[in-house]
């Protein structure tokens, strides 16, 4: 593999090419040194984990602490306290206010400046600093062919990746099939090295080209590509009519360059959006508006650089060949693939494309963006986050095989932040209670009856749709500094579908970046041994989609599925009930209901026949799998209740509990406890003032909106 380091490196290309060193200005030049022996002092208690670990975190001990730690965390550093942070380590908000153009033409001119040659790979001095084993990531410019796609995202994605990018000179005129050459023995090179580890190839629009022609021609290597709007639709696009254009258009004219700016900016309104979300006085909005607008100006001379007229058709000439080339050949591509599509691409039919390629090539994954123009990663305001993304669709791994556990990345600060503003209003319209019992019974509000240390096991009742889940992630979090592992339904791992899915994959996205994982004794033994903190619902599909006249009843299989695996590892099992789904929506059509409906019944039988089976030896009402989507007419919202129990401590019981009839007792007692919290929820909120949402509403405009709602006396 290449040292981290500025020099553009040739390694895999054929003998000739030299070995070259780009010329950058000494403050950038300065600047990225400093920042890689920042990175390289870090210690290795430092660098970012395998899992997540939870740690101790500030303890509210009052209510108005409570409230106080609810309203600012927001505003708190990850790491800025003494313990732990549970979040990767943030890079990615720089991408929030980042100008992505303004980088990427910044990185352009540095790398232009050159006297040309051959195509050759560099290194970004940003990709200094990664975890272990970290996997190779090739990126593969577009039809600009600078390598500066990525640049506003290097940092983060060397965190993860050791990232090289391909540089194409300007006036090189490498054909479409020496190139994928090129890339194909830089490929076989690494693989050679690295047998273990997948190699990524990301690439846009011709790049996109470049990588599935590599992964057609060696079908048998570790691939994952990544592809922004490929450009196998350039014969259906209408970027052909340039080429005649250009032909007879004088060189003193640069017609085209301003045109493909504006593509590269995207939709100006989402650009005036981002400004405004900054909430700048009105002097400083207008100066950081007047500015984008100037830089516009000077952006259009480096494009003209970049791209002048023969290079432009020379480029636009290749995307022919190379949609030809690769679109005979897509049938022998056997790589993990990852589509990113671009609704408002005005440059490619990309929306229609995306369809075709999904047929053609087996396991194809999508992800459409409807606000996006062609240039995904460049658009200010709107530009997608690569790391995010990989992260969400669950692309991420270092080996062979996707391993749940020791591939995961957990949320940083920023894609938390995004998630929870996603879900706020569900919070706030829930205003959810939650109680905890300490080690003498005392049952307080808050989690500081949550054991710290892990490995800890919440075993719980599944409301309806699991709708719980949502404010409970999000306030362990917040509260305690404790990242939750949810032990998931294999459904929540969908593959996707062109047609016939419900929700869409963005739904699904969120609960892998917050750290789903899919249930197996495997991946609960593995959590155990890193001492997380998991979350287990042994009711299942089952309780989470019950029918009419159900809630609050467990649907828990007869054997003791987790007692045993606790005591292994010593957990500590927290049981806990939760109360409030029959005060936000009522089941009137069930599945019994469904099932005499023919289209419904059909529907059914589609999902459940497309989820992996689970308890398949088990009987009675917990065997029930069948997805179906129940119908729920919504009420006036009322308010969720949680109460975790005293925690039962299983260390030292190892040997007692291989005991069949004692660790069935442990169940059982379990059950009992979750049972009895529920119960002690239902008596309890009939006497609190602040159940309906309107009794809150108005405690939060005499109090302030920030203000924490009081509950029932404990």
């Amino acid at each position: 593999m290449a040292a981290a380091g500025g020099s553009v490196f040739a390694s895999g290309f054929p003998p000739g090419i030299p070995r070259h060193s780009y010329p950058a200005p000494r403050a950038r030049r300065l600047a990225l040194i400093s920042s890689t022996q920042r990175l390289f002092a870090v210690s290795t208690a430092e660098q970012l984990p395998s899992a997540p670990t939870s740690v101790p975190g500030p303890t509210p001990t009052t209510e108005g602490e409570l409230g106080q730690n609810r309203r600012h965390w927001k505003d708190r550093e990850p790491n800025g306290s003494a313990a732990a942070s549970p979040f990767m380590e943030d890079e990615g908000s720089e991408l929030e206010g980042k100008k992505r153009l303004e980088d990427f033409f910044d990185l352009a001119k540095d790398l232009i400046r050159s006297a040309g040659g051959l195509p050759r790979w560099f290194s970004p001095l940003e990709c200094a600093s990664r975890i272990n084993n970290s996997p190779l990531l090739l990126y593969l410019p577009g039809i600009d062919g600078t390598g500066a796609g990525l640049a506003s995202q290097h940092k983060k994605l060397g965190k993860i990746f050791d990232v090289w990018c391909l540089h194409i000179p300007v006036m090189d005129r490498t054909p479409f099939t020496d190139l994928v050459k090129l890339i194909e023995k830089t490929v076989k090179s690494e693989s050679h090295n690295s047998p273990n580890r997948p190699i990524y190839l990301v690439g846009e629009s011709l790049g996109a080209c470049l990588a599935l022609a590599v992964a057609a021609r060696n079908p048998d290597l570790d691939l994952v590509l990544i592809l922004s709007n490929p450009a196998t639709s350039f014969n259906a696009s209408q970027a052909q009519s340039l080429v005649p254009l250009l032909e007879i258009m004088p060189d003193q004219v640069q017609l085209t360059h301003p045109y493909l700016l504006s593509l590269m900016r995207g939709d100006p309104l989402n650009t005036l959006r981002a400004t405004s979300e900054k909430a700048l006085p009105p002097q400083e909005m207008v100066a950081e508006l007047s500015k984008d607008l100037l830089n516009m100006s000077a952006f259009i001379s480096v494009l003209a650089d970049i791209l002048p007229k023969g290079t432009f058709l020379w480029k636009l000439q290749m995307l022919k060949s190379a949609s030809a080339y690769t679109n005979s050949r897509l049938h022998a591509v056997k790589a993990q693939t990852l589509l990113l599509i671009s609704e408002r691409d005005q440059l490619l039919p990309s929306q229609a494309e995306a369809s075709r390629l999904y047929r053609a090539v087996p396991g194809c994954e999508i992800r459409r963006y409807e606000e996006n123009g062609h240039f995904l990663f460049l658009e200010d305001g709107n530009g997608i986050d690569l790391v995010t993304t990989i992260k969400g669709a669950t692309f991420y791994r270092r080996g062979k095989s996707q391993d749940y556990i020791s591939d995961y990345l957990p949320p940083t600060h920023s894609e938390f932040i995004k998630l929870y503003e996603s879900s706020k209003w569900f919070n706030d319209m829930t205003a959810p209670v939650m109680l905890s019992t300490l080690e003498d019974g005392t049952i307080v509000r808050g989690l500081a009856g949550i054991p710290y240390e892990g490995p800890v096991l919440l075993v719980g009742y599944h409301m309806l749709l699991g709708l719980e889940i949502i404010p409970l992630m999000t306030q362990f979090l917040i509260e305690r500094n404790i990242h939750l592992r949810g032990i998931a339904h294999p459904m929540l791992f969908p593959k996707y579908k062109e047609h016939g899915s419900t929700l869409s994959p963005f739904f699904y996205d969120a609960f892998h970046i917050m750290g789903a994982v899919p249930v197996s004794g495997a991946n609960l033994f593995k959590l155990f041994s890193r001492k997380s903190h998991v979350l287990l619902y042994p009711g299942g599909a089952r309780e989470a989609l019950h029918r009419k006249g159900e809630e609050y009843k467990l649907f828990w299989p007869e054997q003791a599925e987790f007692v045993r695996m606790a005591a292994k590892f010593g957990a500590k099992i927290v049981p806990f009930g939760t109360v409030g789904e029959d005060d936000i929506g009522q089941v009137v059509l069930d599945y019994e209901d469904l099932m005499k409906i023919p289209y419904y019944r059909d529907q059914i039988r589609r999902n459940t026949e497309g989820n992996v089976k689970l308890r398949t030896t088990a009987t009675g009402e917990v065997a029930n799998q069948d997805m179906h989507l129940p119908g729920v007419m919504p009420k006036i919202p009322g308010r969720f209740y949680y109460l975790f129990g005293k925690p039962i401590d299983t260390e030292g019981r190892k040997q007692e509990l291989k005991d069949r009839k004692k660790s069935h007792e442990l169940y059982l007692e379990v059950k009992s406890e979750v049972e009895r919290c529920i119960a002690y929820l239902q008596d309890k909120r009939e006497g609190d003032p602040y159940r309906s949402i309107f009794s809150r509403l108005v405690y939060q405009t005499v109090n302030g909106s920030s203000s924490d709602i009081p509950t029932f006396e404990l």
